[in-house]
């Protein structure tokens, strides 16, 4: 589509939306700005567009008239009743991923995935790096699509990470490699089913030609289910045991193609799904053309990703890891997985439609309480029943003294929450902030 000179809708003013109208200006388009939120609410927005020349307009069934394309951030459902109006007038309405496929320069290496894609997108862009080539690293993560679109070139790889809400307004945008590290339920309270949920993580592999490369989880049924539906060059990754096929695990040891790669003791990330996750990063940066041992060396460098099983501190004998990522339940069942015990763990935020009952086993086995904050705490210990003791706790503060109180030397506190962080913080990043400044600050008073 030509945009110069076309009259363009951003709808959702947060970063991606930002990103977008900047791109679009840049290419020449006319472009307006509106949100559900008023202006006031949006903090540094009226600056910023201010210095674009976009005007800001209250969301309404005008705002959406007279419009060539509309443009919406990933927050922004697609099933809001004024964009079902626009496609209904025959307006094209899409995402920053698509609008950011446009003018993308190099090749792309787009990763999904229920849990695990953000570090898998932070150690691919690592490896690419150690290996010297050329690489830019952003998405769900730090730098919006729109953003790396101008800042690409030819000879480059952009490495994306992509959740279902950006996903689902994809068209034509293609990944030369993509990754999908696991799928399980998750933001079923946007997409209501696992199967519309499926759907939108599989639109990166549409549009892939018999070139591509697709990084699949072999042992995740549904995620292996799409090699059945796809023009791609299949690259297979598994966790369960030795194989002599693509990437996989034996416990101890990860093989490729059947030949010993890497022992897991060099791996300095913590728990199993871990190695699943430098095994998608590995399969994808190799393809992409990083040699072997280069790819070791800088797994073996990777400092890691905050909020993700991040070690924070230890007091008295007691250590502390903030997961505050781990916002599905999945999620926090890798989490749980990757400690032998002793665990008092924080649970609790905003449910996302989440059947919590997979957590009583683990609990039962290697936690002496749940410690519950947030929206979802009556859920939560409903479906936890009787099987660990809970203890209700109203804010994130409250549940870290109450676990400081009670934790004895060889415990883990781990906030693992298996929810959305939005009913008492901005975003997980928030959260896994304010979990670690309480910890500090216990462990600058001293207290053991």
């Amino acid at each position: 589509m030509e945009l110069k000179g076309s009259n363009v809708l951003v709808v959702g003013m947060a970063r991606s939306g930002l990103a977008a109208a900047r791109l679009l200006v840049q290419h020449g388009a006319h472009v307006r700005a509106t949100d559900a939120k008023p202006m006031e609410s949006l903090h540094g927005v009226q600056q910023e567009l201010a210095s674009l020349d976009v005007p800001f307009i209250l969301q309404s069934p005008a705002a959406f008239e007279a419009c060539d394309l509309i443009v919406i951030s990933p927050g922004v459902p697609m099933d809001l009743d004024l964009l079902e109006q626009a496609r209904r007038r025959g307006t094209p309405v899409i995402g920053e991923v698509e609008l950011a496929g446009w003018y993308l320069q190099g090749k792309t290496l787009g990763i999904t995935g229920s849990n695990g894609k953000t570090t898998t997108t932070a150690l691919a862009g690592h490896i690419l790096r150690e290996c010297g080539i050329a690489v830019q690293v952003g998405g769900n993560i730090g730098t919006a699509p729109t953003s790396m679109a101008g800042n690409s070139r030819e000879g480059q790889w952009n490495v994306l990470e992509l959740s279902s809400f950006q996903l689902e307004t994809v068209d034509r945008f293609r990944a030369q490699i993509a990754v999908i590290t696991n799928l399980t339920p998750d933001h079923l309270d946007r997409h209501h089913t696992m199967e519309a949920y499926v759907q939108a993580k599989g639109r990166l592999l549409v549009n892939q030609t018999a070139q591509d490369y697709a990084v699949l989880n072999a042992d995740d049924a549904t995620c292996a289910a799409f090699a059945d539906s796809i023009r791609s060059r299949l690259v297979w990754f598994r966790g369960s045991r030795r194989t002599e096929a693509g990437w996989s695990f034996d416990g101890s040891v990860v093989f490729f193609e059947g030949k010993p790669w890497m022992e897991a003791r060099g791996i300095p990330l913590r728990g199993r799904h871990n190695i699943e996750n430098v095994m998608a990063a590995a399969g994808a940066t190799h393809v992409a053309g990083a040699p072997l041992e280069q790819i070791a060396q800088a797994v073996r460098s990777f400092p890691g990703v905050e909020h993700r099983l991040e070690f924070t501190a230890e007091i008295g004998g007691v250590q502390f890891f903030n997961d505050s990522k781990a916002t599905n339940v999945d999620a926090t069942l890798k989490a749980i997985g990757a400690f032998d015990g002793g665990l008092w763990i924080i649970l609790g935020g905003k449910d996302k439609g989440s059947d919590y009952t997979p957590l009583i086993e683990p609990l039962r086995r290697k936690a002496h309480a749940a410690l519950l904050i947030g929206a979802a705490a009556d859920k939560i210990a409903s479906h936890l029943g009787n099987a660990v003791p809970v203890i209700r706790c109203r804010t994130l503060e409250s549940a870290v003294h109450a676990a400081v109180e009670r934790a004895s030397a060889g415990d883990t506190v781990l906030l693992a929450p298996a929810c959305a962080s939005f009913d008492q913080f901005e975003s997980f990043e928030h959260r896994g902030k304010v979990f670690k400044e309480i910890v500090h600050s216990l462990e600058s008073a001293g207290v053991s």
